[in-house]
């Protein structure tokens, strides 16, 4: 990560400008899922800091960061957008339709159930479906797995393009519940992996009447959950995938942007920046947050919250701008704000429709503002 120093001075004017005034942190295994980052207990104070007394960072970016940031610019200064009449029971209706696949393992028939419904709803809507197929073989496991990322395209002729994305594969294992003899039962992950699915599918049907300039790509990336030896086993498989192709292409589509969408159904949900959104594609923060704060959707705090591995960070890594939206806390060691986080009560009834609808206002009117 690049390291800019802190300045005490002014008005913090930005999310960015707060958020990367924190670099440093504690590195250690989750119990159930990627590595994460957390902060100690002295750069929190830093941020609050930084936040409240209306601090900044005056130094100079590294060298290229600032073309990178004029690139993740791409949503600013347009004005009016119309708001997508996101209906959040018929999401709800699409989460449950999802869950009542049951578990969608990668390589089990339950995920080839759930490819068929949504290559069934958008093919419906007239956009364009294909699969990203790869064999992945997973440390754990003798033999390989068969899996696919599936792109779902509106205007597939558009040059210029921008992602959003969730994966949606679901954890072989409950591996967050407390007597380990319910770790191997079934267990659907509405939230996680369904939830991003089930905003994508409603979103879909509005996707048509926007006035956007891009080229709009839903990804769904396979092989982000495929874990069952959480020290040895490899995340994210298939946005790395997707990534590794992307880099190979020698197609003229260019991604400008990428939004990644992970457990965005919980009631009462929060979605604080993310650190390495923050220092990978911080623009992009700045754009998204501040449409939310335009829309005055209170899910989308106007704070750091820990640093997350997800999908984002291949597609980072391939040059394509990328940031997470993904319900946190931002205080205590707890990271994930969501109660359900990888147990068997993570199912449609506590998750919220109006939450997915608050998300998907955000993401219609960033679409609409598109340059």
């Amino acid at each position: 990560m690049p390291v800019r120093r802190v300045t005490l001075c002014g008005k913090a004017d930005s999310l960015r400008t707060a958020f990367a005034a924190i670099m440093g942190g504690i590195s250690w295994p989750s119990p159930g899922g990627p590595v994460m980052v957390w902060k100690t207990a002295a750069v929190v104070v830093v941020v609050a800091i930084l936040v409240v007394s209306g601090c900044y960072v005056l130094s100079k970016p590294p060298a290229g960061e600032a073309d990178k940031d004029k690139e993740t610019d791409f949503a600013a200064g347009r004005g009016g957008a119309k708001a997508v009449p996101f209906d959040a029971k018929r999401a709800m209706g699409y989460l449950e339709a999802i869950c009542k696949i049951g578990p969608r393992i990668s390589g089990t028939e339950g995920m080839k159930k759930q490819q068929e419904l949504i290559e069934k709803h958008f093919k419906d809507l007239d956009a364009k479906v294909r699969y990203q197929k790869f064999t992945a073989r997973q440390v754990s496991r003798r033999q390989p797995t068969e899996m696919a990322n599936m792109i779902v395209s509106w205007h597939p002729d558009r040059e210029r393009r921008v992602i959003l994305c969730s994966h949606y594969d679901t954890r072989p294992i409950a591996d967050q519940e407390d007597d380990r003899r319910n770790w191997e039962k079934p267990f659907v992950s509405a939230n996680d992996g369904g939830s991003g699915v089930a905003l994508l599918m409603e979103l879909g049907n509005h996707v048509k009447d926007l006035d956007s300039r891009a080229g709009i790509d839903f990804v769904f990336f396979d092989g982000e959950e495929y874990i069952r030896d959480r020290d040895s086993d490899r995340y994210f498989l298939g946005s790395e995938q997707f990534a590794d192709e992307y880099k190979k292409s020698k197609t003229k589509t260019k991604y400008v942007a990428a939004i990644l969408l992970d457990m965005v159904a919980g009631k009462e949900a929060h979605f604080p920046g993310e650190m390495n959104s923050l220092v990978k594609a911080g623009g992009l923060v700045e754009n998204v947050w501040a449409i939310a704060k335009e829309l005055k959707v209170k899910e989308f705090e106007q704070e750091p919250g820990p640093e997350i591995q997800d999908d984002h960070l291949p597609l980072n890594r391939a040059g394509i701008p990328a940031i997470d939206v993904i319900d946190l806390t931002t205080s205590g060691r707890q990271i994930f704000n969501y109660p359900h986080w990888h147990k068997l009560s993570d199912t449609p009834e506590n998750c919220s429709g109006e939450t997915m609808a608050q998300v998907a206002r955000v993401l219609g009117v960033w679409l609409q503002r598109v340059k």
